[in-house]
């Protein structure tokens, strides 16, 4: 019996299809229990629909977010009572739920949705208020990288996933005018900056100069962190660049994100761009404009320098 009772509590190996991605996790099986591993928060709990073909995952809970998930069985194994069986690898189906706003539609919605993609670097261009193949390609974007059924139009597994990495818009943004018209007039360089690439930043002036062999190519107004968490000073390189990078610490969006010093970055900042100074980064030195830092992020490369100091 004790024996039974051992057997009966190895890992069976799962094949968990998600977006595409197989992903192979081992859950523990003791009676009636399944030990489920923890799932990506943007994924769906692992929820079946018996009379679409599925089979139920024991307690699972259901979904929430109106696009239900299905689990069916993709190799053949007895599964008595609706309970998942040792051996048996099971594939989850992510449905895309019901339509809240998609391609056709026009007016305020629209020019929101448009400007929170902008935020995060997924639209360029000023917001107009049509859903047309513009803002349905940004939308199926988003929801390819973060395996979320890709349709184009926005569902609620969509709108909250986008709310929880975008700010309010302001009154101006849905416009396309920009928050703050007025920019920092840079100090001087140190002399760090005079030879070979380099980003220069500023903390005394609030600025981030682009300087190649000592001729400044470009200047942006930069946003720093605050006492607890604050932006390290001196002499680094970047030593690792992504494009829709998205922080695994604070679930942030961080585009065009230029790593100098551990997870410290360059990055494009929605919220700075949204509520100017009134905020702080965790450490990283935050950008607000979106066009400069994109052109920049381009231009940059890995091994380049980047200067952190007082004027």
């Amino acid at each position: 019996m004790r024996h039974l009772h051992a057997l009966r509590r190895l890992l069976a190996r799962v094949v968990l299809t998600l977006g595409g991605a197989a992903l192979l996790v081992a859950v523990g099986y003791a009676g009636s229990q399944v030990l489920a591993p923890d799932l990506d928060p943007d994924l769906d709990p692992v929820a079946g629909d018996v009379a679409a073909g599925g089979v139920p995952a024991p307690g699972a809970p259901p979904t929430a977010t109106g696009a239900p998930s299905q689990v069916r069985p993709v190799v053949a194994g007895p599964t008595p009572h609706g309970r998942v069986v040792p051996g048996v690898a099971f594939e989850v189906l992510l449905v895309p739920g019901p339509t809240l706003l998609g391609p056709g539609e026009e007016g305020d919605d629209v020019r929101d949705l448009q400007a929170r993609l902008r935020q995060i670097a997924w639209l360029s261009g000023a917001p107009d208020g049509v859903y047309g193949d513009t803002t349905t390609a940004a939308v199926s974007g988003f929801q390819a990288k973060r395996e979320i059924p890709v349709t184009g139009a926005v569902d609620q597994r969509t709108t909250d996933r986008l709310l929880a990495m975008t700010t309010e818009p302001t009154e101006a943004e849905p416009t396309g005018a920009p928050h703050d018209t007025a920019s920092n007039a840079p100090g001087a360089l140190d002399p760090r900056c005079l030879t070979g690439r380099v980003m220069c930043v500023d903390k005394t002036t609030s600025t981030l100069r682009w300087v190649v062999d000592g001729d400044v190519l470009r200047t942006m107004d930069a946003r720093f962190g605050g006492s607890a968490t604050a932006t390290r000073e001196g002499q680094f390189s970047v030593f690792s660049m992504s494009r829709d990078h998205v922080s695994s610490l604070y679930d942030t969006s961080m585009p065009f994100a230029m790593f100098f010093s551990g997870g410290q970055a360059v990055h494009y900042s929605p919220d700075f761009a949204s509520v100017g100074y009134g905020g702080a980064s965790h450490g990283c030195v935050n950008i607000r404009d979106l066009d400069g830092i994109a052109a920049l992020f381009d231009e940059v490369q890995v091994g380049d320098a980047v200067v952190v100091y007082w004027s």
